[in-house]
């Protein structure tokens, strides 16, 4: 019968290469993970869920809401439109929005804090030269480096400082983390400033409308409809059944007045001139099976597409979108959403066959049509993140500040240890759902329940790997390797290890399988496990060579035209720079 260990190392292993993988979403392979690992008997029966009740799953879901609440009210929205200051100066500019998206980092969810500055970028480069490429990668990596810098900052500084609490008999406290992150996270900063920015591929130009950056031209056609057309007298939802529904008609000029929005049941006249998305092969279809005649070779006005009721908004998809995997068909988004697909890019180069059949990806970014006065509740309800400025709410709301109150009061009670990070984010939460911030649906709009549901899953499996002894083996044989050296140097091979885990797998999974080797590893040269938890919690946060290793940098490689191999070109001399800084910042600030 196999060892218990061989079955935990194998079911990791499994899992580790589906993430990679990446042909299911990681919280179904974690969860299923979980599954195989109880069934087998590695993991109790009575612990198999003890993971969705840890004090870290709760911090972060906690966090999650509060970076809502922190949103909505409009703060730090007035903070980042200041921003289009420095727009004329890209050095400037660019420090400026990175040294912003880092602080912000440190106190809020790092994704939200990408999500409010990401609109801005895209703003101010489509007003100048900057091309959106130089921007958004250093944000997207300043995002990750501010969140090294406290307790809250990112899920794997609270899982490690959770961990902590087993080994040492207290976790690490709120700002233990800043005296590494800081030095880290300013050094890290600066070069993406000075340098980093300077390594990208630059001949991706400014964007300016959304239809323009996609060439709608390739998608959307006018044409008329002749006096001898099979369609007079037959409504527009018959036009588009010509093609079996492959078209749509996004918009009518009749008497020389333009008409969006939903005109499916609308009836053809002669002379009607409709606009028609559809791709070059259905286009001819319709042509030809409705009589109709195309209306000039000229590029389409982008005006053409909008009014004062229909508006146009590019858009990103979120990872763990609920629209990921899917078509624009299956879900019906003009009949159950109420907009109109124009046109589809993936990393920065646009679709050109039947748009509805694409199957979406987080990271792609998609050009939507609808109703003005309800299309952003409608991106959100995709799950997607609208690349246009936000307007400011600040001065709008009365209770603009309470989430700032109800954060810094849970902030002191943490720092003071008053309360745990777990309790006093609670109950922070249950203040703004009380005083209505935030409502109880929008609570659960704002949890990433992916996150959660892999937290909940990995952490019963990295215990299991732990109690079966997994975790002393792979650090007898990290020392192994290592031979007879100083824990510095071993200090220094851990944090390469785990930035290469996260790299390529979720950072909150690395941190939860790489925290016990760390303790083992100390353990087994018998010094203290805080410098090498310290090193897990730097590593696993540190995943700057891939577009999958972090959230953060799925969302910018669409909007900032990236390729998977753009990534390293500012990332590996980052995360070298960051070992280099950070393995003797550890053992200065945390000795052995």
């Amino acid at each position: 019968m196999m060892a218990d260990h061989l079955i935990v190392f194998a079911v990791l292993a499994s899992a580790m290469v589906l993430f990679v993988w990446g042909r299911w979403r990681y919280d179904v392979v974690a969860f299923t993970a979980l599954v195989v690992a109880v069934l087998a008997g590695v993991v109790p029966v009575a612990g198999a869920f003890s993971g969705f009740g840890h004090p870290a799953v709760i911090t972060v879901a906690a966090v999650l809401v509060i970076s809502r609440a922190l949103q909505k009210s409009g703060v730090i929205d007035y903070v980042a439109d200041r921003l289009m200051a420095t727009a004329g100066n890209d050095l400037l500019h660019i420090g400026a929005l990175t040294v912003l998206a880092a602080v912000l980092s440190a106190f809020m969810n790092n994704v939200g804090a990408l999500a409010l500055l990401m609109p801005v970028a895209l703003q101010t480069a489509s007003k100048s030269e900057i091309s959106p490429a130089r921007l958004l990668m250093p944000l997207s990596f300043a995002s990750i480096l501010g969140g090294l810098m406290t307790l809250i900052g990112t899920p794997p500084n609270i899982i490690v400082a959770t961990y902590r609490h087993g080994v040492a008999g207290a976790p690490f406290a709120m700002f233990d983390f800043s005296p590494v992150g800081v030095i880290v996270a300013v050094a890290g900063v600066a070069f993406v400033v000075l340098v980093g920015w300077r390594l990208i591929p630059h001949e991706r130009r400014g964007r300016r409308a959304p239809e323009d950056a996609f060439e709608v031209g390739d998608y959307v056609t006018e044409a008329r409809i002749t006096e001898d057309s099979k369609l007079i007298g037959k409504s527009v939802r018959q036009l588009e059944i010509l093609a079996d529904d492959e078209v749509a008609v996004i918009g009518l000029v009749r008497d020389e007045r333009r008409f969006l929005g939903n005109m499916r049941q609308a009836r053809l006249r002669p002379g009607d001139v409709v606009t028609i998305q559809a791709d070059p092969v259905d286009l001819q279809k319709v042509i030809k099976a409705g009589g109709l005649e195309l209306v000039g070779e000229e590029r389409l006005d982008p005006e053409a597409l909008r009014s004062d009721e229909v508006g146009v908004v590019e858009a990103v998809i979120m990872p763990g979108s609920r629209i990921e995997g899917l078509t624009a068909r299956m879900l019906h988004l003009r009949r159950q959403y109420g907009v109109n697909l124009l046109a589809v890019a993936r990393q920065g180069k646009a679709f050109k066959r039947r748009l509805h059949h694409v199957r979406f990806r987080p990271g792609d970014v998609l050009l939507l049509q609808g109703d003005v006065d309800t299309l952003a509740e409608t991106v959100a309800a995709l799950d997607c993140l609208p690349l246009a400025q936000r307007g400011l709410h600040l001065g709008k709301r009365p209770q603009a500040f309470v989430p700032l109150l109800a954060f810094g009061v849970a902030l002191g009670f943490t720092a003071a240890g008053v309360l745990p990070v777990h309790v006093a984010f609670a109950a922070a939460v249950a203040v703004l759902v009380v005083v209505e911030v935030v409502s109880p649906r929008e609570v659960y709009e704002s949890i990433d329940w992916p996150v959660i549901v892999l937290l909940g899953a990995m952490i019963p499996l990295g215990r299991a790997l732990e109690t079966t002894g997994g975790t002393d083996l792979i650090a007898t044989a990290i020392l192994g390797a290592a031979g007879n050296v100083h824990p510095i140097v071993v200090t220094a091979l851990l944090l390469i290890v785990t930035m290469t885990l996260s790299d390529v797998m979720n950072n909150a999974a690395t941190a939860v399988v790489m925290a016990p080797i760390a303790a083992s590893l100390a353990g087994q040269l018998g010094v203290n496990a805080d410098p090498f938890l310290m090193t897990v919690a730097v590593g696993a946060s540190c995943a700057f060579l891939t577009p999958i290793g972090h959230q953060n940098n799925v969302l910018v490689m669409g909007p900032g035209g990236y390729r998977f191999g753009d990534y390293w070109r500012m990332g590996l001399p980052l995360e070298i720079l960051i070992v280099v800084i950070a393995v003797p910042t550890i053992s200065w600030m945390w000795p052995y």
